[in-house]
């Protein structure tokens, strides 16, 4: 989907398409105020110039995505949104509302499986579509349904999708880049040494930062100069797995299969504070921060009707530094005050003298919750029954 959390956002305020504008964070006190002050008119009415600016934010937020007017200036996703006021200060700031994304994002993708049914959900905004069987599917080698999924989609959500339509799913994910926003780009596999060795290393999905850091430090900056090197070069400098798969991707291999269903590892929540956080300053607001994380995640377990064994939590510091911590209880959970109570356990084993930036709770060892209550329960055991360990960010 193109920029997807702000293209729902503009199908509630229009009036702000073609000027710059990123999501990021939650709600602030200056988005409720510009609410009460034209409650008495439509939100397609509000004026451009009411809406807070960039320039004007002061916090920790990080931008979840940004129109392509804001794109122009270098703005874009996981930028830390101070940064990103000095890129483009005279860009609109709008909070992420995640409940009418999750809806648009379900609407689109039963959009696409009433078209071609092999869908393999990659995120909110992002699926993989087999072709292969669809009636007309190879038609112009697949831009005819991209064009009907494009419209489709259009129709139903008032919202524009990029398609790639490739050989498989690597050049595909290239391919969907291509031609932003609202473009189809089909890409052969004899389009691969044209189209895909030119550019950068870092465009093949899996190539994070620090490999692409290592391969600049070996002269390899294009795809193509990974495609030139011998395998066994490339497994000496990135062992065996990571060299073999890196000389396969230059050259557009890929075997994966669509995957239409998949069961999820974790759930987990975090936010980003808006100042450093002390455990003992602010030992409250932490409280309170640490509360609705363990019930957001509860309720998205519940919501998918997921349990879980292991809860965690992950802190970063104000150096940036980070720590994990989980524990594995004896029987699988959804429940808030659980996972709270667990999840405080885990804190007394990571220092908290430094002020934090950032705080997380994850759930894993995931099972549905109706194949997990099928299962004969475990035998009782005295430790869950010991005296509860004090949480160091207080009880609800």
């Amino acid at each position: 989907m193109d920029a997807f959390f702000a293209s729902v956002e503009l199908l509630r305020y229009p009036q702000l398409k073609g000027l710059p504008v990123v999501i990021g964070g939650g709600r602030r006190k200056v988005d409720e105020m510009l609410r009460d002050r034209f409650a008495d008119r439509p939100l397609s009415e509000i004026p451009p110039e009411a809406f807070p600016l960039l320039k004007d934010y002061v916090g920790r937020g990080v931008i979840t995505t940004a129109t392509y007017p804001a794109r122009q200036f270098g703005v874009g996703s996981a930028m830390g949104m101070m940064k990103a006021a000095r890129l483009c200060p005279q860009a609109i700031v709008l909070p992420v509302d995640f409940d009418e994304v999750r809806r648009y994002s379900r609407t689109f993708k039963s959009v696409i499986r009433e078209i071609a049914p092999l869908v393999e959900d990659r995120g909110v905004d992002e699926v993989y579509i087999d072709f292969t069987e669809v009636p007309g599917g190879q038609r112009e080698g697949g831009r005819v349904l991209a064009r009907l999924i494009q419209k489709s989609i259009f129709e139903a959500t008032g919202l524009t999708c990029s398609i790639g339509v490739a050989p498989n799913k690597l050049i595909a994910k290239m391919a969907s880049e291509f031609n932003k926003p609202n473009g189809i780009s089909v890409i052969f596999e004899d389009d691969v040494q044209t189209r895909i060795w030119p550019l950068p290393v870092r465009k093949i999905n899996g190539i994070g930062p620090k490999a692409e850091a290592k391969l600049h430090r070996l002269h390899l900056r294009t795809i193509g100069d990974i495609a030139a090197q011998d395998v066994d070069w490339l497994i000496g400098n990135f062992g065996r797995a990571t060299g073999a798969w890196m000389h396969d991707a230059a050259w557009g291999r890929d075997d994966r299969p669509v995957v239409t269903e998949s069961e999820p590892v974790s759930m987990s929540r975090e936010t980003t504070f808006e100042r450093d956080l002390h455990a003992v300053r602010d030992r409250a607001e932490l409280g309170a921060i640490f509360t609705d994380l363990c019930e957001r995640v509860a309720d998205d377990l519940q919501r998918k009707g997921y349990v879980g064994k292991t809860i965690g939590i992950k802190l970063r510091y104000d150096d940036f530094r980070i720590a994990t911590r989980d524990q594995t209880i004896e029987q699988f959970t959804a429940d808030p005050r659980t996972i709270r109570k667990v999840a405080g356990q885990c804190l007394k084993r990571v220092p908290l003298k430094q002020p934090l930036r950032l705080l997380g709770v994850r759930v894993g060892k995931l099972a549905r919750e109706d194949e997990a209550n099928a299962a004969p329960a475990p035998a009782p055991t005295v430790a869950l029954a010991a005296e509860p360990i004090p949480d160091l960010f207080g009880q609800p």
